[in-house]
């Protein structure tokens, strides 16, 4: 079904879909004092970055090749974030046995080098295993995990659909 719309209108979906959960967490943080730990900073990171791909894709609209490289950088960041978001629902489920609050997003990045930054990151603090909020039983992390799979399986149907049209036209 999901085959019916464009890929422009896929895209803009994608793209509307990132910059409305990115708004929901900024309400969250502002209205219900909800503070991002590093690995939801790295969520936001991961849809800023799916919805800026699949924002230039949409206005691109590229043929042939093209919107198959848009839809595997999408789905890219997006397998990037499902990362980042299972790791962290893993940690919520399982929290550590001794919780230590690390340093902040911030301080890693302007304290070390990006290798020695990211296994900090994702180890996850004290604070990454935290639930603060949950809508329907679930946290934020296990929303943002079903929402990359979501987008990743939307962008895989660009890439598909692609390689159906072209094996028809033979």
């Amino acid at each position: 079904m999901i085959t019916r719309f464009s890929q422009r209108q896929r895209f803009s979906a994608i793209a509307l879909i990132c910059f409305g959960l990115l708004g929901t967490g900024l309400v969250l943080q502002s209205l219900k004092h909800v503070e991002p730990c590093p690995m939801c900073i790295m969520q936001r990171y991961a849809f800023v970055v799916t919805g800026l791909f699949a924002l230039i894709a949409a206005l691109h609209n590229p043929r042939g090749r093209g919107g198959q490289l848009y839809a595997a950088l999408i789905g890219l960041a997006t397998a990037t974030g499902f990362g980042i978001a299972a790791r962290q629902s893993w940690l919520q489920w399982f929290p550590p046995k001794y919780v230590e609050c690390g340093p902040d997003l911030e301080f890693m990045m302007n304290s070390f080098p990006l290798g020695q930054a990211l296994p900090m990151i994702f180890q996850g603090s004290g604070d990454c295993a935290k639930v603060d909020w949950t809508f329907l039983g679930l946290s934020i992390a296990n929303w943002a995990g079903l929402w990359f799979a979501a987008l990743f399986v939307m962008a895989l149907t660009v890439l598909l659909q692609r390689r159906e049209r072209s094996r028809f036209a033979n």
